[in-house]
């Protein structure tokens, strides 16, 4: 397998442009890398970007702390895929993973590949804020999913 295929081009900043956007599908097409990861306001616009090429659309959901509802999490991804997403980065809800409520945390990853209609949902469990025993109860709540 090709190093780039594993390659999510990302720019997920507050301030990005179209204009950012259309250099980052560029170089995502110039590289033939896996996908761009974009803020949802800008699935539309890479989507047509990048209409003539391998290259796939991803964007967040409950980006960047994860403290969403999980309803509002599970409307945000039937949002993003209407608009063309082709793969959803989730963010659990630190809080619950702290509190140690792993059924929570299984049944919010669920409802976000249950309303990502087959489409790849990658679990962002942000590692920083978690010890070790957490990271491995996230991870597993993911796998459950």
């Amino acid at each position: 397998m090709k190093i780039n295929k594993l390659i999510d081009h990302t720019l997920l900043k507050a301030f990005a442009t179209n204009e950012d956007i259309n250099k980052l599908c560029e170089e995502a097409k110039k590289y033939q890398f896996m996908s761009v990861c974009v803020n949802p306001y800008f699935v539309p616009l890479a989507k047509e970007l990048l209409k003539d090429s391998e290259v796939l659309v991803c964007t967040v959901v409950g980006f960047p702390l994860g403290a969403n509802t999980m309803e509002t999490k599970w409307n945000e991804t039937i949002n993003a895929i209407d608009n063309g997403a082709d793969e959803i980065d989730m963010v659990i809800n630190v809080s619950k993973a702290k509190e140690h409520d792993w059924e929570y945390i299984r049944h919010e990853i669920a409802g976000v590949v249950a309303a990502a209609s087959g489409k790849l949902v990658k679990v962002i469990i942000e590692t920083c804020y978690l010890t070790d025993d957490e990271k491995i109860e996230a991870a597993k709540m993911a796998v459950l999913a």
